[in-house]
């Protein structure tokens, strides 16, 4: 006979949410080259060294770095290598990429290479769906692939209307 006590069995369970919101930026600085161009375009190398020597760089602590360029300027290939030693010396992580899609597709795939997986070995998972719109489709995809070895089961979406994937 039951007491009339509610109890929540997903809680109970030894169910894990996966979600990929957790792993989210806490910062995103876009950092656009063309702003040390000569008119967005042209490359000058000793403004554009001069440019970053004088950049304060510490105002972007804690964020992770999107660099581009959003003119069509043809760069050397140094050049974005050069910001991203300068962004290394003052301890920023940055990514290049053409679109906001591709920064956080490329900031996934360096997030799950470092995860830890053995927390799931042997456990149900739940990988958390319909979350953040900045969270790419190959997220979800990467996730999968480095759960798959390691869970017992894995599903989709939410406790209550998941779909099986393991």
């Amino acid at each position: 006979m039951s007491d009339g006590t509610i109890v929540n069995k997903v809680a109970a369970s030894p169910l894990i949410t996966f979600n990929l919101e957790d792993f989210l930026p806490k910062k995103v600085h876009v950092m656009d080259l063309s702003q040390w161009l000569e008119q967005g375009f042209i490359l000058r190398e000793t403004e554009f060294r001069n440019a970053l020597d004088n950049a304060d760089f510490t105002l972007f602590e804690g964020a992770v770095i999107h660099l581009n360029c959003s003119t069509d300027a043809i760069l050397p290939a140094w050049a974005p290598l050069l910001v991203a030693s300068k962004l290394s010396d003052a301890g920023l992580t940055c990514i290049w990429a053409e679109s906001e899609e591709s920064f956080y597709s490329a900031y996934y795939r360096e997030r799950m290479v470092q995860h830890n997986w053995k927390d799931y070995i042997g456990k149900p998972v739940i990988i958390k769906g319909c979350g953040d719109k900045r969270i790419p489709k190959d997220a979800y995809v990467i996730a999968t692939q480095y759960l798959k070895p390691t869970a017992k089961k894995i599903s989709y979406g939410e406790a209550c209307s998941a779909v099986p994937l393991k």
